[in-house]
C-alpha cells in the first residue's frame, strides 16, 4: 500500500484553513480606554455601549501593568499610562477611569511598569469585590493573559 501524498490543492486548501483561523483570532474585539465609558450620569461614569455589548465576551486591551502588591499575585491593574505606584481604591466611587482590573488564567512573570502589553480575557463590567483581597472593581478581565507588545 502507497503513502499518502498530499496534492497541491490539498496542501493549498489545509493552508486557507490555517490562514483563516488566524484571522478570525485576530478579528476579536479590541477594547481601548477610550471606549470604556460613554457618559457621565446621575452617578457618575456609566459604561459605554461597547462595554455592555461585549460583556461575558474575550476582548483584546493594550496598556501598563501597574506594579503588583506582591510578586505571586495571580491579578493586576492594567492602566492607560505608565504607574510607578499601583492605583489601589478604597471604593467604587473612588474608581479611576483609566484602569482595570486582570485576573490571570494562570500566574505569570510581571513586566516593568512602562512596558506596553497586550491583554487578552473575559469582560466583566459592574462594581465586585475580591473577596480574597477586599479589592473593589468595576471592570475586570478573567482568565486573562498577556503578551509583551
Amino acid at each position: 500500500m502507497a503513502a499518502y501524498q498530499p496534492t497541491r490543492r490539498t496542501m493549498l486548501a489545509a493552508l486557507a484553513t490555517f490562514m483563516a483561523a488566524g484571522r478570525a483570532k485576530a478579528a476579536q474585539a479590541t477594547l481601548t480606554f477610550d471606549e470604556l465609558y460613554g457618559k457621565i450620569g446621575v452617578l457618575g461614569l456609566e459604561f459605554s455601549d461597547k462595554v455592555k455589548a461585549l460583556a461575558g465576551q474575550d476582548v483584546v486591551m493594550r496598556g501598563f501593568m501597574a506594579p503588583p502588591l506582591k510578586a505571586e499575585a495571580d491579578f493586576f491593574v492594567l492602566t492607560e499610562i505608565p504607574m510607578s505606584l499601583c492605583p489601589f481604591c478604597s471604593s467604587d466611587a473612588d474608581w479611576p477611569d483609566n484602569i482595570v482590573v486582570v485576573y490571570l488564567g494562570a500566574k505569570q512573570t510581571f513586566v516593568q511598569f512602562n512596558a506596553v502589553i497586550e491583554v487578552e480575557g473575559t469582560l466583566e463590567y459592574g462594581s465586585w469585590t475580591d473577596p480574597d483581597t477586599g479589592f473593589v472593581s468595576l471592570l475586570r478581565l478573567r482568565n486573562a493573559s498577556f503578551r509583551p507588545v
